[in-house]
């Protein structure tokens, strides 16, 4: 079956062979596999027929936490940074980081205010300055709104 990883590098994820599902039960078991584009293709222990395979398309399959390195200095895991609180300098609240992509041109915060629709910030050391992990707060610089 195909895999889709969402890790730095895809083959990776066969080094973690013992898959969760969300709420943290048994998923799937590795047993090999091989990069492919996006991801890897894999054999589980639980899949013996490609119907199988079919009907867990869509199924999101997590890796423990205690199992990943430590984020290096100024990195950051996604699943960290989801729900802060960004806000400015001082102290004037924008919303909260509803999820951080890279769509190509370098990571993007999505913020969701309170009211309204999200938007975007580029994650980069001027528009983001300061991450404060154990405040789960993100000191962000506002954006300037235009007409």
């Amino acid at each position: 079956m195909r895999l889709t990883a969402f890790t730095a590098e895809p083959a990776t994820l066969l080094d973690y062979r013992d898959l969760k599902r969300e709420d943290g039960s048994a998923g799937l078991t590795l047993t090999s596999g091989r990069p492919a584009k996006g991801g890897v293709v894999a054999r589980a222990r639980e899949i013996e027929t490609r119907e199988q395979a079919e009907a867990l398309r869509g199924l999101r399959l997590y890796i423990p936490r205690d199992l990943l390195p430590p984020p290096e200095e100024d990195e950051f895991y996604v699943a960290d940074l989801a729900g802060m609180t960004v806000e400015t300098a001082e102290g004037e609240v924008l919303g909260t980081v509803r999820s951080v992509q890279d769509f190509g041109a370098g990571d993007l915060m999505e913020v969701q205010p309170a009211e309204g629709a999200s938007w975007w910030l580029p994650f980069t050391r001027e528009a983001v300055p300061e991450v404060r992990l154990a405040e789960r707060k993100v000191i962000a610089v506002k954006p300037i709104e235009t007409e």
